[in-house]
Protein backbone atom coordinates (compact mmCIF):
# COMPACT_ATOMS: atom_id res chain seq x y z
CA UNK A 1 0.00 0.00 0.00
CA UNK A 2 1.06 3.53 -0.67
CA UNK A 3 0.81 6.03 1.63
CA UNK A 4 1.92 10.39 1.35
CA UNK A 5 2.61 12.38 4.40
CA UNK A 6 4.06 15.93 4.02
CA UNK A 7 6.97 17.27 5.55
CA UNK A 8 9.31 20.47 4.96
CA UNK A 9 13.14 21.42 4.99
CA UNK A 10 15.02 23.97 4.27
CA UNK A 11 17.11 25.73 1.84
CA UNK A 12 19.45 28.33 2.60
CA UNK A 13 16.83 30.36 4.81
CA UNK A 14 13.60 29.15 2.95
CA UNK A 15 11.67 26.28 3.69
CA UNK A 16 10.42 24.25 1.14
CA UNK A 17 7.80 21.09 1.04
CA UNK A 18 8.71 17.97 0.76
CA UNK A 19 6.52 15.20 0.13
CA UNK A 20 7.22 11.60 2.09
CA UNK A 21 5.84 8.66 -0.09
CA UNK A 22 6.25 5.15 1.68
CA UNK A 23 5.37 2.07 -0.50
CA UNK A 24 4.60 -1.19 1.72
CA UNK A 25 4.48 -4.12 -0.53
CA UNK A 26 4.79 -8.05 0.28
CA UNK A 27 8.56 -9.12 0.08
CA UNK A 28 11.24 -9.89 1.61
CA UNK A 29 11.99 -7.37 4.55
CA UNK A 30 14.31 -4.51 3.27
CA UNK A 31 14.45 -0.27 4.24
CA UNK A 32 15.20 1.86 1.31
CA UNK A 33 14.82 5.75 1.22
CA UNK A 34 15.57 7.77 -2.05
CA UNK A 35 15.51 10.64 -2.92
CA UNK A 36 18.79 12.36 -2.53
CA UNK A 37 19.22 12.11 1.57
CA UNK A 38 22.07 13.38 3.50
CA UNK A 39 23.54 10.62 6.15
CA UNK A 40 21.17 11.13 8.83
CA UNK A 41 18.24 10.53 6.51
CA UNK A 42 19.17 7.45 5.29
CA UNK A 43 20.10 6.23 9.15
CA UNK A 44 16.19 7.73 10.08
CA UNK A 45 15.44 3.85 9.02
CA UNK A 46 17.19 2.54 12.13
CA UNK A 47 15.62 5.50 14.51
CA UNK A 48 12.06 5.12 13.13
CA UNK A 49 12.30 1.14 13.19
CA UNK A 50 12.94 1.44 16.72
CA UNK A 51 10.38 4.17 18.08
CA UNK A 52 7.69 2.14 16.30
CA UNK A 53 8.42 -1.06 17.92
CA UNK A 54 8.79 1.18 21.43
CA UNK A 55 5.72 3.17 21.35
CA UNK A 56 3.55 3.22 18.13
CA UNK A 57 3.13 -0.14 17.76
CA UNK A 58 4.18 -3.12 15.21
CA UNK A 59 6.65 -2.17 12.75
CA UNK A 60 5.44 -3.44 9.84
CA UNK A 61 6.93 -6.54 7.36
CA UNK A 62 7.72 -6.29 3.86
CA UNK A 63 9.84 -4.38 1.23
CA UNK A 64 10.16 -0.45 2.42
CA UNK A 65 10.62 2.11 0.12
CA UNK A 66 10.42 5.64 1.03
CA UNK A 67 11.10 8.72 -1.52
CA UNK A 68 11.28 12.15 -0.78
CA UNK A 69 9.64 14.30 -3.27
CA UNK A 70 11.36 16.20 -4.92
CA UNK A 71 13.91 13.87 -5.58
CA UNK A 72 16.54 16.85 -7.63
CA UNK A 73 16.69 18.88 -3.77
CA UNK A 74 19.09 17.48 -1.25
CA UNK A 75 17.59 16.60 2.08
CA UNK A 76 19.13 17.19 5.11
CA UNK A 77 18.18 16.82 9.18
CA UNK A 78 16.57 14.20 11.09
CA UNK A 79 13.05 16.26 10.90
CA UNK A 80 11.52 13.32 8.40
CA UNK A 81 11.76 11.12 10.65
CA UNK A 82 7.98 11.70 12.32
CA UNK A 83 6.79 11.92 8.55
CA UNK A 84 8.22 8.35 7.61
CA UNK A 85 6.78 7.20 10.70
CA UNK A 86 3.76 7.91 10.14
CA UNK A 87 3.66 7.24 6.27
CA UNK A 88 4.71 3.70 7.30
CA UNK A 89 1.42 3.21 10.24
CA UNK A 90 -0.60 4.64 6.98
CA UNK A 91 0.81 2.07 4.76
CA UNK A 92 0.38 -0.77 7.23
CA UNK A 93 -3.35 0.39 7.97
CA UNK A 94 -2.80 1.05 11.32
CA UNK A 95 -3.62 5.19 11.59
CA UNK A 96 -5.93 6.65 8.57
CA UNK A 97 -4.24 8.78 5.77
CA UNK A 98 -7.51 11.08 6.51
CA UNK A 99 -6.10 11.95 9.96
CA UNK A 100 -2.97 13.42 8.19
CA UNK A 101 -4.86 15.44 5.69
CA UNK A 102 -4.38 19.11 5.73
CA UNK A 103 -1.11 18.67 7.89
CA UNK A 104 2.82 19.58 7.99
CA UNK A 105 4.79 16.96 10.39
CA UNK A 106 8.59 17.82 11.04
CA UNK A 107 10.58 16.20 14.08
CA UNK A 108 13.19 13.73 14.92
CA UNK A 109 12.42 10.83 16.70
CA UNK A 110 14.38 8.83 19.66
CA UNK A 111 14.65 5.17 19.93
CA UNK A 112 11.67 4.85 22.54
CA UNK A 113 9.60 7.02 20.58
CA UNK A 114 9.75 10.68 21.84
CA UNK A 115 10.07 13.83 19.47
CA UNK A 116 13.16 15.97 19.65
CA UNK A 117 13.84 19.39 18.71
CA UNK A 118 15.10 20.18 14.85
CA UNK A 119 16.14 23.55 13.40
CA UNK A 120 14.60 25.66 10.63
CA UNK A 121 11.01 25.40 11.90
CA UNK A 122 10.25 29.07 11.20
CA UNK A 123 10.96 28.80 7.77
CA UNK A 124 8.89 25.41 7.23
CA UNK A 125 5.93 27.00 9.07
CA UNK A 126 6.06 29.72 6.44
CA UNK A 127 6.17 27.52 3.74
CA UNK A 128 3.27 25.41 5.17
CA UNK A 129 1.62 28.57 5.78
CA UNK A 130 1.86 29.62 1.96
CA UNK A 131 1.28 26.13 0.16
CA UNK A 132 -2.12 26.46 2.22
CA UNK A 133 -1.69 23.75 4.99
CA UNK A 134 -4.17 24.44 7.98
CA UNK A 135 -1.83 22.90 10.96
CA UNK A 136 2.13 21.75 11.49
CA UNK A 137 2.80 18.76 13.79
CA UNK A 138 6.53 20.16 16.05
CA UNK A 139 8.50 18.79 18.46
CA UNK A 140 7.66 20.74 21.91
CA UNK A 141 10.79 22.82 21.53
CA UNK A 142 9.99 24.30 18.48
CA UNK A 143 6.67 25.80 19.81
CA UNK A 144 7.04 28.88 20.12
CA UNK A 145 9.21 29.31 16.29
CA UNK A 146 5.88 28.11 14.69
CA UNK A 147 3.72 29.79 16.94
CA UNK A 148 5.21 33.10 15.22
CA UNK A 149 3.12 32.10 12.18
CA UNK A 150 0.00 33.97 11.86
CA UNK A 151 -3.31 31.59 10.83
CA UNK A 152 -1.26 28.33 11.58
CA UNK A 153 -2.67 25.82 13.88
CA UNK A 154 0.49 24.82 16.15
CA UNK A 155 0.38 21.05 17.22
CA UNK A 156 3.03 20.18 19.83
CA UNK A 157 3.92 16.22 19.52
CA UNK A 158 5.52 15.25 22.65
CA UNK A 159 6.07 11.26 21.66
CA UNK A 160 4.80 9.03 18.66
CA UNK A 161 2.72 7.36 20.79
CA UNK A 162 0.89 10.43 21.71
CA UNK A 163 0.38 11.39 18.29
CA UNK A 164 -0.90 8.28 16.99
CA UNK A 165 -3.66 7.98 19.87
CA UNK A 166 -4.77 11.59 18.82
CA UNK A 167 -4.74 10.77 15.47
CA UNK A 168 -7.26 7.55 15.87
CA UNK A 169 -9.66 9.50 18.37
CA UNK A 170 -8.56 7.89 21.33
CA UNK A 171 -7.16 11.07 23.31
CA UNK A 172 -5.95 14.69 22.81
CA UNK A 173 -2.42 16.19 22.48
CA UNK A 174 -1.11 18.87 25.01
CA UNK A 175 -1.83 22.49 24.01
CA UNK A 176 1.19 23.81 22.66
CA UNK A 177 1.16 27.03 25.25
CA UNK A 178 2.02 24.56 27.85
CA UNK A 179 5.70 23.93 26.31
CA UNK A 180 6.36 27.82 26.18
CA UNK A 181 7.32 27.84 29.67
CA UNK A 182 10.20 26.02 29.24
CA UNK A 183 11.44 28.54 26.76
CA UNK A 184 13.28 31.35 28.72
CA UNK A 185 11.71 34.14 28.18
CA UNK A 186 13.71 37.19 25.72
CA UNK A 187 14.02 40.41 28.47
CA UNK A 188 15.21 43.64 27.69
CA UNK A 189 18.87 43.49 26.61
CA UNK A 190 20.72 45.48 29.50
CA UNK A 191 24.44 46.16 29.49
CA UNK A 192 27.53 46.07 31.82
CA UNK A 193 28.75 49.38 30.48
CA UNK A 194 26.97 52.43 29.33
CA UNK A 195 28.23 55.14 26.76
CA UNK A 196 28.78 57.41 29.93
CA UNK A 197 31.18 55.06 31.46
CA UNK A 198 33.88 55.18 28.55
CA UNK A 199 36.13 58.02 29.56
CA UNK A 200 37.21 60.46 26.86
CA UNK A 201 37.35 59.02 23.41
CA UNK A 202 34.68 61.69 21.94
CA UNK A 203 35.56 61.30 18.93
CA UNK A 204 35.30 57.41 18.35
CA UNK A 205 31.70 57.95 20.14
CA UNK A 206 30.46 60.41 18.48
CA UNK A 207 31.95 57.99 15.11
CA UNK A 208 30.07 54.90 16.89
CA UNK A 209 26.91 57.05 16.85
CA UNK A 210 27.17 57.97 13.39
CA UNK A 211 27.73 54.44 12.46
CA UNK A 212 24.77 53.78 13.96
CA UNK A 213 22.20 55.87 13.00
CA UNK A 214 23.34 55.08 9.44
CA UNK A 215 24.25 51.35 9.48
CA UNK A 216 27.99 52.34 8.47
CA UNK A 217 31.00 50.04 8.45
CA UNK A 218 34.12 51.01 11.03
CA UNK A 219 37.59 50.68 11.70
CA UNK A 220 39.12 51.72 14.79
CA UNK A 221 42.76 51.85 14.71
CA UNK A 222 45.15 52.58 17.95
CA UNK A 223 47.48 51.34 20.64
CA UNK A 224 46.70 48.60 22.78
CA UNK A 225 44.39 49.76 25.68
CA UNK A 226 42.70 52.44 24.20
CA UNK A 227 39.35 51.32 24.62
CA UNK A 228 38.37 49.96 21.05
CA UNK A 229 37.08 46.74 22.03
CA UNK A 230 35.44 48.29 24.69
CA UNK A 231 33.75 50.79 22.39
CA UNK A 232 32.78 48.31 19.98
CA UNK A 233 31.24 46.04 22.28
CA UNK A 234 29.12 48.89 23.56
CA UNK A 235 27.85 49.66 20.36
CA UNK A 236 24.36 47.11 20.62
CA UNK A 237 23.67 49.85 23.27
CA UNK A 238 22.68 52.12 20.98
CA UNK A 239 21.58 50.22 18.19
CA UNK A 240 17.96 50.88 17.13
CA UNK A 241 14.93 49.12 17.44
CA UNK A 242 14.60 45.76 14.74
CA UNK A 243 11.68 46.90 12.17
CA UNK A 244 9.24 43.72 12.07
CA UNK A 245 10.40 42.43 8.89
CA UNK A 246 14.02 42.74 10.10
CA UNK A 247 13.18 40.65 13.65
CA UNK A 248 11.68 37.86 11.51
CA UNK A 249 14.85 38.06 8.97
CA UNK A 250 17.04 37.02 11.40
CA UNK A 251 14.64 34.47 13.47
CA UNK A 252 15.21 32.63 10.54
CA UNK A 253 19.01 32.55 10.13
CA UNK A 254 19.12 31.55 13.82
CA UNK A 255 16.43 28.99 13.22
CA UNK A 256 18.09 27.44 10.26
CA UNK A 257 21.25 27.61 12.68
CA UNK A 258 19.57 25.93 15.35
CA UNK A 259 20.44 28.92 17.86
CA UNK A 260 16.82 29.66 18.64
CA UNK A 261 16.69 27.06 21.76
CA UNK A 262 16.65 29.06 25.01
CA UNK A 263 14.24 31.83 23.24
CA UNK A 264 10.88 32.92 22.89
CA UNK A 265 9.33 34.57 20.09
CA UNK A 266 11.21 36.49 17.44
CA UNK A 267 14.44 37.85 18.22
CA UNK A 268 14.54 41.47 18.97
CA UNK A 269 17.99 42.15 19.86
CA UNK A 270 20.31 43.06 17.07
CA UNK A 271 22.88 40.44 16.79
CA UNK A 272 26.76 41.00 18.14
CA UNK A 273 29.09 38.42 16.76
CA UNK A 274 32.90 38.65 17.34
CA UNK A 275 34.76 35.99 16.47
CA UNK A 276 37.94 34.62 16.59
CA UNK A 277 40.81 35.82 14.08
CA UNK A 278 41.56 31.91 13.36
CA UNK A 279 38.29 31.64 12.59
CA UNK A 280 37.98 29.56 9.01
CA UNK A 281 36.42 30.43 5.25
CA UNK A 282 33.67 28.62 6.00
CA UNK A 283 32.99 29.81 9.47
CA UNK A 284 33.13 33.61 8.51
CA UNK A 285 31.08 33.13 5.62
CA UNK A 286 29.09 29.95 5.37
CA UNK A 287 29.34 26.83 3.61
CA UNK A 288 31.06 23.58 4.47
CA UNK A 289 30.16 19.98 3.48
CA UNK A 290 26.44 20.53 4.97
CA UNK A 291 26.19 24.59 3.95
CA UNK A 292 25.58 26.40 7.03
CA UNK A 293 25.47 30.36 7.49
CA UNK A 294 28.68 31.92 8.62
CA UNK A 295 29.32 34.85 11.23
CA UNK A 296 28.26 37.13 8.28
CA UNK A 297 24.57 35.71 8.21
CA UNK A 298 24.48 35.78 11.83
CA UNK A 299 25.41 39.24 12.01
CA UNK A 300 22.62 39.69 9.64
CA UNK A 301 20.75 43.55 10.73
CA UNK A 302 23.36 43.56 13.58
CA UNK A 303 27.08 44.08 14.11
CA UNK A 304 30.12 41.70 13.07
CA UNK A 305 32.93 43.11 15.01
CA UNK A 306 36.77 41.66 14.09
CA UNK A 307 39.00 42.86 16.70
CA UNK A 308 43.06 42.68 15.48
CA UNK A 309 41.91 42.88 12.04
CA UNK A 310 45.25 41.98 10.16
CA UNK A 311 45.87 39.12 12.03
CA UNK A 312 42.56 37.13 10.04
CA UNK A 313 43.85 35.75 7.26
CA UNK A 314 43.97 37.88 4.71
CA UNK A 315 41.85 35.08 1.83
CA UNK A 316 39.45 35.36 4.30
CA UNK A 317 39.24 39.50 4.77
CA UNK A 318 38.95 39.36 1.07
CA UNK A 319 35.89 37.24 0.97
CA UNK A 320 34.00 40.48 3.44
CA UNK A 321 33.68 42.14 -0.26
CA UNK A 322 30.79 40.57 -1.55
CA UNK A 323 29.09 40.40 1.28
CA UNK A 324 29.58 44.28 2.13
CA UNK A 325 28.62 45.26 -1.37
CA UNK A 326 25.38 43.21 -1.50
CA UNK A 327 24.49 42.60 1.40
CA UNK A 328 24.17 38.68 0.57
CA UNK A 329 26.47 35.47 0.47
CA UNK A 330 26.29 32.79 -2.40
CA UNK A 331 27.66 29.52 -1.75
CA UNK A 332 26.99 27.30 -4.94
CA UNK A 333 26.91 23.56 -4.28
CA UNK A 334 26.59 20.68 -6.79
CA UNK A 335 23.22 20.53 -5.95
CA UNK A 336 21.94 23.90 -5.64
CA UNK A 337 23.19 27.25 -5.02
CA UNK A 338 22.60 28.83 -1.52
CA UNK A 339 22.01 32.22 -0.92
CA UNK A 340 22.11 33.26 2.85
CA UNK A 341 21.57 37.22 3.48
CA UNK A 342 24.60 38.69 5.32
CA UNK A 343 23.52 43.08 5.74
CA UNK A 344 25.22 43.62 8.62
CA UNK A 345 27.62 46.58 10.42
CA UNK A 346 31.25 45.75 10.13
CA UNK A 347 33.13 46.96 12.96
CA UNK A 348 37.06 46.30 13.33
CA UNK A 349 39.91 47.13 15.23
CA UNK A 350 43.38 47.18 14.83
CA UNK A 351 46.99 48.30 15.85
CA UNK A 352 49.05 50.69 13.98
CA UNK A 353 51.77 48.55 13.63
CA UNK A 354 52.91 44.97 15.22
CA UNK A 355 54.01 46.14 18.38
CA UNK A 356 50.96 48.67 18.46
CA UNK A 357 52.84 52.14 18.93
CA UNK A 358 53.79 53.42 15.81
CA UNK A 359 53.63 57.63 16.25
CA UNK A 360 52.42 57.23 20.27
CA UNK A 361 54.03 60.16 21.96
CA UNK A 362 54.89 57.80 25.12
CA UNK A 363 56.07 54.94 24.01
CA UNK A 364 58.94 53.76 21.54
CA UNK A 365 57.79 52.08 18.39
CA UNK A 366 60.27 48.71 17.47
CA UNK A 367 58.57 47.70 14.74
CA UNK A 368 61.24 48.48 11.17
CA UNK A 369 59.51 50.36 8.32
CA UNK A 370 59.20 47.22 6.63
CA UNK A 371 57.92 45.44 9.34
CA UNK A 372 54.90 48.42 9.31
CA UNK A 373 54.50 47.99 5.44
CA UNK A 374 53.85 44.47 5.88
CA UNK A 375 51.42 44.97 8.85
CA UNK A 376 49.59 47.26 7.08
CA UNK A 377 50.03 45.41 3.76
CA UNK A 378 47.66 42.50 4.81
CA UNK A 379 44.37 44.96 4.28
CA UNK A 380 43.62 45.48 0.87
CA UNK A 381 42.80 48.75 -0.63
CA UNK A 382 39.11 47.24 -1.87
CA UNK A 383 38.73 46.18 1.40
CA UNK A 384 39.38 49.35 2.73
CA UNK A 385 37.12 51.21 0.89
CA UNK A 386 34.45 49.31 1.97
CA UNK A 387 34.45 50.96 5.24
CA UNK A 388 32.67 54.15 5.80
CA UNK A 389 34.29 55.92 8.96
CA UNK A 390 38.03 55.13 9.84
CA UNK A 391 39.09 56.80 12.85
CA UNK A 392 42.11 57.10 15.43
CA UNK A 393 41.65 55.80 18.74
CA UNK A 394 44.48 57.74 20.64
CA UNK A 395 45.85 56.50 23.74
CA UNK A 396 43.59 58.03 27.10
CA UNK A 397 45.94 61.01 29.37
CA UNK A 398 45.39 60.44 33.43
CA UNK A 399 43.14 63.40 33.34
CA UNK A 400 40.63 61.58 31.24
CA UNK A 401 40.96 58.63 33.27
CA UNK A 402 39.86 60.09 36.73
CA UNK A 403 38.27 62.86 35.60
CA UNK A 404 34.31 63.47 36.43
CA UNK A 405 32.06 61.11 33.86
CA UNK A 406 30.76 63.55 31.50
CA UNK A 407 29.51 62.19 28.49
CA UNK A 408 25.67 61.38 27.42
CA UNK A 409 24.09 57.65 28.48
CA UNK A 410 23.20 55.12 25.72
CA UNK A 411 19.73 56.13 25.99
CA UNK A 412 20.34 60.06 25.24
CA UNK A 413 22.93 59.00 22.36
CA UNK A 414 19.77 56.16 21.22
CA UNK A 415 17.06 58.42 20.72
CA UNK A 416 19.07 60.44 18.48
CA UNK A 417 19.80 57.11 16.33
CA UNK A 418 16.19 56.28 16.53
CA UNK A 419 15.08 59.49 14.95
CA UNK A 420 17.72 59.84 12.34
CA UNK A 421 16.76 56.05 11.39
CA UNK A 422 13.16 57.10 11.32
CA UNK A 423 13.70 59.62 9.02
CA UNK A 424 15.51 57.14 6.36
CA UNK A 425 13.09 54.30 6.76
CA UNK A 426 10.31 57.48 5.54
CA UNK A 427 12.97 58.69 2.64
CA UNK A 428 12.74 54.79 1.09
CA UNK A 429 9.71 53.89 2.28
CA UNK A 430 8.63 51.64 -0.74
CA UNK A 431 11.65 50.56 -1.50
CA UNK A 432 14.01 47.76 0.34
CA UNK A 433 16.11 50.25 1.76
CA UNK A 434 16.25 50.81 5.16
CA UNK A 435 19.51 52.97 5.93
CA UNK A 436 21.86 55.37 4.51
CA UNK A 437 24.34 52.56 3.88
CA UNK A 438 22.29 50.41 1.94
CA UNK A 439 21.57 53.04 -0.65
CA UNK A 440 22.61 52.44 -4.49
CA UNK A 441 24.05 54.70 -6.92
CA UNK A 442 20.78 55.75 -8.15
CA UNK A 443 19.32 55.99 -4.50
CA UNK A 444 22.11 58.71 -3.45
CA UNK A 445 22.01 60.42 -6.69
CA UNK A 446 18.10 61.35 -5.87
CA UNK A 447 17.86 61.08 -2.06
CA UNK A 448 21.36 63.43 -1.91
CA UNK A 449 19.98 66.87 -1.77
CA UNK A 450 24.08 68.44 -1.67
CA UNK A 451 24.18 72.26 -0.69
CA UNK A 452 26.62 74.04 -3.34
CA UNK A 453 29.40 74.88 -0.37
CA UNK A 454 29.23 70.96 0.50
CA UNK A 455 29.33 70.28 -3.35
CA UNK A 456 32.77 72.45 -3.47
CA UNK A 457 34.24 70.25 -0.64
CA UNK A 458 33.64 67.29 -2.11
CA UNK A 459 35.32 68.14 -5.18
CA UNK A 460 38.38 69.59 -3.63
CA UNK A 461 38.34 66.24 -1.20
CA UNK A 462 38.12 63.88 -4.63
CA UNK A 463 41.36 65.58 -6.08
CA UNK A 464 43.49 65.80 -2.77
CA UNK A 465 42.33 62.55 -1.22
CA UNK A 466 42.47 60.66 -4.23
CA UNK A 467 39.18 58.94 -3.10
CA UNK A 468 37.99 55.92 -5.30
CA UNK A 469 34.61 55.93 -6.61
CA UNK A 470 33.32 53.81 -4.96
CA UNK A 471 35.00 55.52 -1.11
CA UNK A 472 33.95 59.07 -2.64
CA UNK A 473 29.95 57.57 -2.30
CA UNK A 474 30.45 56.29 1.19
CA UNK A 475 31.65 59.87 1.63
CA UNK A 476 28.29 61.20 1.20
CA UNK A 477 26.57 58.87 2.36
CA UNK A 478 28.02 59.40 5.66
CA UNK A 479 27.34 62.53 5.31
CA UNK A 480 23.61 61.98 4.32
CA UNK A 481 23.73 60.46 8.29
CA UNK A 482 25.41 63.26 9.82
CA UNK A 483 22.46 65.84 8.32
CA UNK A 484 19.99 63.07 9.19
CA UNK A 485 21.46 63.55 12.82
CA UNK A 486 21.49 67.24 12.56
CA UNK A 487 18.01 66.81 11.71
CA UNK A 488 19.05 68.55 8.00
CA UNK A 489 17.20 67.85 4.79
CA UNK A 490 20.30 69.02 2.64
CA UNK A 491 23.33 68.15 3.14
CA UNK A 492 25.80 71.06 4.34
CA UNK A 493 29.74 71.80 4.29
CA UNK A 494 29.69 71.17 8.08
CA UNK A 495 28.40 67.47 7.25
CA UNK A 496 30.62 66.65 4.29
CA UNK A 497 33.80 68.19 6.69
CA UNK A 498 32.76 65.82 9.45
CA UNK A 499 32.23 62.79 6.95
CA UNK A 500 35.82 63.58 4.97
CA UNK A 501 37.66 63.90 9.16
CA UNK A 502 36.69 60.14 9.48
CA UNK A 503 38.88 58.71 6.22
CA UNK A 504 41.72 58.81 8.59
CA UNK A 505 43.53 55.82 6.15
CA UNK A 506 42.80 58.71 3.09
CA UNK A 507 44.10 61.86 4.92
CA UNK A 508 47.72 59.86 6.38
CA UNK A 509 47.93 57.85 3.46
CA UNK A 510 48.11 54.44 5.65
CA UNK A 511 48.59 51.06 4.29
Amino acid sequence: MLAKVFSASVLGVDGFLVEVEVDLAPSLPSFEVVGLPDAAVREAKERVRAAIKNSAGHFPRGRITVNLAPADLRKEGSGFDLPIALGLLVADEQLSADALAGSVFVGELSLDGSVRPTPGVLPMALTAKQQGFKRIYVPPSNVHEALLVPGLEVMAVPSLAQLCQALRGEGDLPSPETFLPLVKEQREASYELDFCDIRGQKLAKRALEVAAAGNHNVLMIGPPGSGKTLLARQLPSILPSMTQAEALEVTKIYSVSGLLQGREGLVRQRPFCAPHHSISYAGLIGGGRVPKPGQVSLAHHGVLFLDELPEFPRRVLEQLRQPLEDGVVHIARAQASITYPSRFMLVAAMNPCPCGFYNDPNRECTCSEMEIRRYLARLSGPLLDRIDLQINVPRLEYEEMVGQRDGETSAVIRQRVEAARQRQLHRFRGSSITSNAAMNTRALQQHLNLHPEGEKMMQAAFSRLRLSARAYERVLKVARTIADLAESDQIKAPHVAEALSYRAYDREGVG
